[in-house]
């Protein structure tokens, strides 16, 4: 009985870390709350004529929490790094390039365990103001990551901070 009682605990320990491991896998990407008092990264314009124009025109404005400014000033960005990828439709009148309506916040979060078959960072994009309406899914997660991989050396991150 005593054999039977420790197979059963065994076998209940081992399918709620199974189940745990499964469901951090497919816990989704957090909103960003309170990102835009973060620090400012870096802003830039993505105009007419760029490759990525099609899927990321517009102004882009990048924040990072804490966490992800360890990362900038070390080369090595730790668990909780968060980075945010604001993109604006970029207005032209007046000989300037204007803020227009926010057309995605894209997030990248550090969690090696998490996202370990991403490079430690989980990917997600939310439509426009929405808190909650995602935008990039799994399957787009690994397109993301996909892009990504060109820049393993510099910990998967495209931005530098510049002080």
């Amino acid at each position: 009985m005593k054999t039977t009682t420790i197979a059963i605990a065994s076998l209940s320990a081992a399918a709620l870390s199974a189940a745990a491991i499964l469901a951090a896998e497919d816990a989704p990407v957090p909103y960003p709350d309170g990102y835009r008092s973060w620090a400012h990264v870096k802003s830039m314009v993505i105009q007419e004529g760029h490759p990525l124009y099609e899927s990321f025109g517009g102004i882009h404005h990048l924040y990072a929490n804490g966490r992800a400014m360890e990362g900038y000033r070390t080369g090595t960005f730790p668990d909780g790094a968060v980075i945010v990828f604001e993109l604006l439709e970029a207005t032209v009148d007046g000989n300037a390039i204007t803020e227009g309506r926010r057309k995605v916040v894209g997030v990248m979060h550090r969690d090696a365990e998490r996202y370990a078959s991403t490079g430690g960072w989980g990917f997600e994009g939310f439509a426009g103001d929405s808190r909650t309406e995602r935008v990039v899914g799994d399957q787009a997660a690994a397109a993301c990551f996909a892009c990504h991989q060109a820049q393993a050396g510099d910990d998967y991150v495209f931005s530098a901070y510049r002080p």
